[in-house]
């Protein structure tokens, strides 16, 4: 609370140093327009806008003639005394002109839409300001075309065209953050991202391994955090921007502050988050399954199960997220363009939710199962050069180093022994991207580099006494996971509205592990792995007419085994343990998709996309023997021996539709839908449901905006999932589910409806509120361990300047 005062001090007293600022939007979108200038009939006094759109206009007089010009916008003509009557706030109207809408993730470099043979979604800052989203999953989800599932609040593992984890590549600002410990269970460092850092994210939906190599099979989301503001004119330029949250079903509490400093050749941003969430409450209305009637109270070493008083309140969920972040960016001149991005993210202790809420029998199984804090830090160098055009017309050298930490503590109830794991990753890489124009044709080419180096340990602590003792580590201790590839793609234009992008990459893949027989009797020493991937990509896009445009794209993407694949020692179920297997190999994909977008008139769009996706040495979880023995003691219960094999062959494929209408340039009306089916090959060669392959989901808003507001009126949907087509591992994992007629795990369909409201309050100053899940409606998304928040009202203010 302190901090949060404190904040609104800063804010408050910033705000009387800026009252002669206007802030230029654009007239269709509402968004403030970076680097519009401003200027009298003899250009003897200029400003322009900053990052925020906002500009000083102290230096013009109150009769004068004031122009506003913009590249991609029609000049405009007023006056001061016209600006401040107005509120402090201009609109300009778009230049037909205007450039295409660009995207960055499929070759690294600009590409205009037009020209991308995949289907690509943008979020924008935009997105975080209205929604609100506690965390960057929650931003994903909010997208209606991602699906996020969660086993804990401090979770959030997306899940795109039926594939998850480690099948869906993360980057932050062009680099990996996959490391060689992300598992094929479910994964929430994406949380690690602040929502508030973000300036656009691009989620390629299909393989991306052409560019980005390992583990892109089901699709590659891409976040590109804001670049510092260099000062237009003379002198230095000082913004920010500085937010509160409240949101009532988690009691969360939210602060956050971002300023930049501008010189002419240098920029400098700082930005701070920080979010305290108490144990959320789910909705009133829904299954009686998801109910937390006990939990495990823990006084001077003793566990007692306790009677909650509000079964609707899952205890213990709280946790709390820092995240810091520091961008220096300096351009020398229109050749040279460096930029320095350093992201430090921790998290309290969180409590496994899902692990919580198991049972022996009629008992509650586990006292404690949380994680340690989740730690990462990415320091991230990034060099552009416009280049001659000999060679390259813009090269980018990226070099990055990454800092993971995380660890596992659990212990059975009344079970006085604390085991424990903790993990860390040094991950370092190095790439080296071009892009050269050939007429009116494109190649990109790029070599990367990436070294991961992992260290594990195991202990076990009596609570009572405090005695300590080694245990198996959850990793093989000092392992390394290394990648080096080239790749090779072009953009050519066949005609003059028919695009191909086709490509090959090259990786190839060393594992070093040595497992350690103190606690278990592996009959392997080491696992040296050695082996390449090819893969390669073809895709057209035809604008068959102003109306109609048809895409069609083939690609493989693989899957290389990682350090969790080959070295793990972990519990996969109740009576269960995973042990490691040293001979494996890479898993490939091989994807087909036809899209096609239909524009009618200025109102109305339409998009479809239909995929198909075959996974070959599908890398999954079996039952395994060391050297004919098949159950092996772990944490002192019996259990079967399980490992990572390239056992099974996988298909999905789904329909993704969109709608957008335009009632008028105040009121837009949106709806997405997806609907994926999977199935995988089991051992005994029959075909069962596909874990990740989500049930229907999508989402309806209809937008308004009017001078100062913007309402978003939204229904987020979600279909059923019978027992019947459950996976397999999930029908084992029955208490995430509600319970059929026949007492069957079951996830039930949902809908919630929500209302989201922005108000201009001042020129600096902007208040968002919002009610989500209005109808109160217990559910909880597939395959998760938690439900989501029942009635949850938001109020957050933002103050920029």
């Amino acid at each position: 609370m302190r901090f949060l005062l404190f904040l609104l001090f800063i804010i408050l007293k910033i705000s009387f140093a800026t009252a002669q600022n206007i802030t230029v939007y654009d007239n269709e979108s509402h968004e403030p327009i970076e680097g519009a200038m401003l200027y009298n009939a003899l250009k003897t006094n200029t400003a322009i806008t900053n990052e925020h759109g906002i500009v000083d206009i102290s230096l013009f007089t109150n009769a004068e003639t004031i122009y506003i010009s913009h590249v991609s916008h029609i000049l405009k003509k007023t006056t001061k005394a016209a600006l401040i009557a107005s509120g402090n706030r201009v609109y300009l109207l778009d230049n037909e002109n205007q450039l295409n809408e660009v995207v960055l993730s499929v070759s690294k470099f600009e590409q205009q839409t037009k020209d991308i043979t995949q289907k690509v979604i943008r979020l924008d800052a935009e997105d975080v300001e209205l929604k609100n989203p506690q965390t960057t999953a929650d931003f994903l989800s909010q997208s209606g075309q991602v699906y996020v599932q969660k086993s804990q609040l401090g979770g959030g593992s997306p899940m795109i065209r039926g594939f998850s984890t480690n099948r869906l590549l993360i980057t932050v600002d062009g680099v990996r953050m996959n490391t060689a410990i992300f598992r094929s269970g479910n994964l929430q460092n994406v949380i690690n991202i602040d929502p508030f850092t973000i300036d656009q994210t691009e989620v390629i939906l299909g393989p991306g391994s052409v560019v980005y190599g390992s583990d892109a099979v089901g699709g590659v989301m891409n976040f590109y955090t804001k670049k510092p503001s260099f000062s237009f004119e003379e002198g230095t330029s000082f913004s920010g921007m500085g937010l509160t949250r409240y949101a009532t079903a988690n009691n969360e509490k939210t602060g956050h502050l971002d300023l930049n400093f501008g010189l002419k050749k240098w920029a400098f941003l700082s930005s701070i988050s920080y979010s305290d969430f108490d144990d959320l409450r789910m909705g009133g209305h829904g299954p009686d399954d998801y109910l937390r009637p006990e939990y495990v109270k823990i006084s001077d070493g003793v566990d007692t199960v306790v009677e909650n008083e509000d079964p609707n309140v899952q205890n213990p969920t709280g946790f709390n997220l820092l995240n810091l972040t520091q961008k220096v960016r300096f351009m020398p001149n229109s050749i040279w363009d460096l930029n320095l991005g350093l992201h430090y993210s921790t998290t309290s202790d969180y409590s496994r939710y899902d692990r919580l809420t198991r049972k022996r029998g009629d008992e509650l199984r586990s006292a404690e199962w949380y994680y340690g804090p989740q730690t990462w830090f990415l320091g991230n160098l990034q060099v552009d050069k416009k280049g001659n055009g000999d060679i390259y017309d813009n090269a980018k050298l990226t070099a990055a180093y990454q800092y993971f930490e995380e660890s596992r503590n659990d212990r059975d109830f009344n079970n006085p022994i604390l085991y424990s794991t903790e993990e860390q990753v040094n991950a370092y890489s190095l790439g080296l991207d071009f892009t050269k124009k050939l007429s009116e044709n494109r190649l990109f080419y790029g070599l990367e580099y990436v070294y991961n180096k992992v260290n594990s340990l195991g202990n076990q602590t009596n609570i009572n006494t405090g005695e300590q003792a080694a245990t198996a580590s959850r990793y093989p201790d000092n392992s390394s996971w290394q990648s080096l590839a080239a790749y090779l793609s072009g953009q050519f234009n066949l005609a003059e509205k028919l695009t191909l992008q086709t490509g090959l990459r090259y990786n190839h893949i060393l594992i070093n592990a040595a497992f350690d027989d103190t606690f278990y009797d592996f009959p392997f020493e080491d696992a040296n792995v050695n082996f390449g991937n090819l893969t390669g990509s073809a895709g057209l896009n035809w604008q068959t007419s102003d109306i109609l445009d048809l895409k069609l794209n083939l690609g493989t993407a693989f899957r290389a085994p990682n350090i969790d694949d080959i070295g793990k020692i972990f519990d996969s179920e109740a009576g269960s343990v995973v042990v490691p297997n040293p001979n494996l190999k890479a898993e490939y994909a091989y994807n087909a998709e036809i899209g096609a977008a239909l524009k009618v008139g200025e109102s109305l769009r339409l998009d479809l996309t239909t995929y198909y996706t075959h996974l070959e040495n599908a890398l999954v979880r079996r039952d395994f023997n060391l050297e004919g023995v098949t159950v092996i003691d772990y944490q002192g219960e019996p259990s079967n021996v399980q490992a990572i094999q390239n056992a099974a062959r996988a298909e999905v494929y789904g329909i993704e539709a969109g709608l957008e209408y335009l009632f008028s340039k105040n009121v837009k009306f949106t709806s997405h839908i997806n609907i994926t089916e999977g199935s995988q090959e089991e051992d005994d060669g029959s075909n069962a449901p596909l874990r990740h392959a989500a049930p229907l989901f999508g989402n309806t808003h209809l937008i308004y905006r009017l001078n100062k507001w913007k309402f978003d009126a939204s229904a987020e949907y979600n279909g059923e999932i019978a027992y019947e087509d459950l996976a397999p591992s999930q029908i084992a994992n029955d208490y995430l589910y509600a319970l059929d007629a026949d007492g069957n795990p079951y996830s039930p369909k949902w809908y919630t409806l929500n209302l989201y409201s922005e108000y201009q309050v001042a020129q600096n100053w902007k208040a968002t509120a919002a009610l989500e899940n209005i109808t109160d409606q217990r559910y909880r998304p597939y395959s998760s361990g938690i439900s989501a928040p029942g009635r949850n009202l938001i109020l957050a203010l933002k103050y920029s300047f």
